[in-house]
């Protein structure tokens, strides 16, 4: 999970995404409190935006687990 800070750079995180599945991620969240999305990435699949969810979860990477966002 990465989340976007304001000193951050957007296109630079999205850049380490792609680099930690490249490394056999699979799964991985891009928090961006910001414009209030999520983008979601998956091993060999199109990467996912939402707009800011209450809870995310980790099936079936992470089976049972929820990450609970603040609203």
């Amino acid at each position: 999970m990465i989340e976007l800070r304001r000193t951050d750079d957007l296109e630079t995180l999205r850049d380490k995404m792609q680099e930690y599945l490249s490394n056999g991620l699979q799964l991985g969240w891009l928090i961006n409190p910001q414009d209030e999305q999520v983008e979601v990435y998956r091993l060999n699949q199109a990467k996912e935006t939402f707009s800011f969810p209450v809870e995310l979860s980790g099936e079936p990477v992470l089976p049972g687990f929820v990450l609970h966002l603040p609203i």
